[in-house]
Parts: C-alpha cells; sequence; structure tokens
C-alpha cells in the first residue's frame, strides 16, 4: 500500500486545487454559463454567514475568494504544501461550522465541507511531497 502513497498524496493535492479553483471560477464567471457568479454568491455569503452583520458579507466573500484562489495555487504547484493544507484545513472547516451554524450538519455533509477539510489536514502531516516546488526547492 505504501508504494502508491506518493500517488494518493499527488493525487489529493490537487483535488484540493480542484475544488477551490473550480469554486473562485465559478464565481468569477469562467465556468461560462455554468457560472454562479458573483452576486450570486454575495447572496450564499450571506446565508452562510447568517450571524455576521450584513454590511461585512462583501468583505468576507472577497477574502475568501482571495484565500481559496492562494491556496489553491499554492496546493498547485506544491509550495509551502503543508502550511497551505493547514490553511486550506482551517478555512473549509470555518465554512463547514458556518453552514453548520446557518443551516445544520446536513449541508456541509452533502457539500463535503468536512471532508475537504480533513482530507486539507491528512495532506499536512505528509513528510514529502512529491512532484512539488517543496521537493525541488528542498534538493538546492
Amino acid at each position: 500500500m505504501k508504494r502508491y502513497q506518493d500517488f494518493a498524496i499527488f493525487l489529493l493535492r490537487i483535488a484540493l486545487t480542484s475544488g477551490f479553483i473550480s469554486a473562485v471560477s465559478s464565481r468569477l464567471g469562467f465556468w461560462g454559463s455554468q457560472s454562479s457568479g458573483w452576486e450570486n454568491f454575495l447572496a450564499y455569503a450571506e446565508k452562510v454567514n447568517s450571524f455576521a452583520p450584513k454590511n461585512c458579507i462583501p468583505a468576507i466573500a472577497i477574502t475568501a475568494t482571495i484565500f481559496e484562489s492562494l491556496l489553491g495555487l499554492l496546493l498547485l504547484f506544491g509550495y509551502q504544501t503543508r502550511l497551505a493544507s493547514i490553511a486550506a484545513s482551517l478555512l473549509t472547516l470555518f465554512f463547514a461550522l458556518a453552514m453548520t451554524y446557518s443551516f445544520g450538519v446536513k449541508d456541509p455533509l452533502d457539500y463535503s465541507a468536512f471532508a475537504f477539510s480533513m482530507g486539507a489536514f491528512l495532506l499536512s502531516t505528509v513528510e514529502k511531497y512529491q512532484w512539488s516546488l517543496d521537493e525541488i526547492l528542498s534538493k538546492k
């Protein structure tokens, strides 16, 4: 089983990257007719963060979008992977907890928000990251 671990770790990095980049692409309209769009994202962010004042929602949405973009790129290239995966785990855990508070536990379970968060946490526990900038830089 150990011989497939490098592939599994790499594929987990790509899966996490895909989740972040797809979500950002959708809200920015890059998925064309399948995009959610920024206004729909703001409305959803308001529902998810029902505990936050309405005037904070745009800042929350922009901050989330920046972090998701940055973390997606860091994970894609495998740069600062441990730090990026810890941050990704925390970001998605906060998202899952906000969803739980606002909608109940079913929605974050249906959207696999807890699984995404724990997958990112698991990635942070790995000793080395094959096929990454981290690996290339560690050899110099």
